[in-house]
């Protein structure tokens, strides 16, 4: 719940102040911080990739509902990168939270997601690998249970192998 509610209602409260704000002085631009998850289905972080889900579908849609006022609205989706993350959701021992983060800075992710904002782009898939990239170009079109077994497969813990 408390994810639900920084991911999502949190989302909602800043930006009613920051859009309403903009669209009285008839411009600006907003990024939301989305992810890649939010395009898949995600056993063992089905949570987190709804509340991504949401954060992707409202900013596409406030960016339709705001952009004839001159409010931009740009959703910035990540793969996996090296930050804290997966530490604190207690995947260190998994796929995706020991190696599939390694070549994406927050320093590139956040200069992708700036550069699109400022080009006034609907989304980014930033730093992130050509796996990810096609991961959310198919996203729509791949079977939900292939997207499952794909994700399970990076998010399940790995079997760590004793020395005999």
């Amino acid at each position: 719940m408390n994810m639900v509610e920084l991911n999502c209602a949190g989302t909602i409260r800043l930006a009613k102040y920051v859009v309403r704000h903009m669209v009285r002085q008839g411009w600006g631009k907003i990024l939301f911080s989305s992810s890649i998850a939010g395009e898949m289905v995600a056993p063992r972080e089905a949570v987190y990739a709804a509340t991504k889900a949401f954060v992707l579908s409202f900013a596409h849609s406030l960016r339709h509902e705001i952009s004839s006022i001159g409010v931009s609205v740009t959703a910035l989706q990540p793969g996996p990168t090296n930050t804290d993350f997966f530490h604190r959701a207690g995947m260190d021992n998994t796929e995706v939270g020991r190696k599939g983060k390694l070549e994406n800075s927050p320093r590139d992710v956040a200069r992708q997601g700036i550069d699109a904002l400022m080009e006034g782009a609907d989304h980014i898939y930033a730093a992130s690998s050509m796996k990810t990239k096609i991961e959310g170009m198919l996203a729509n079109a791949v079977p939900g249970a292939v997207k499952a077994a794909m994700h399970e497969k990076a998010a399940r813990p790995q079997i760590e192998r004793k020395a005999s």
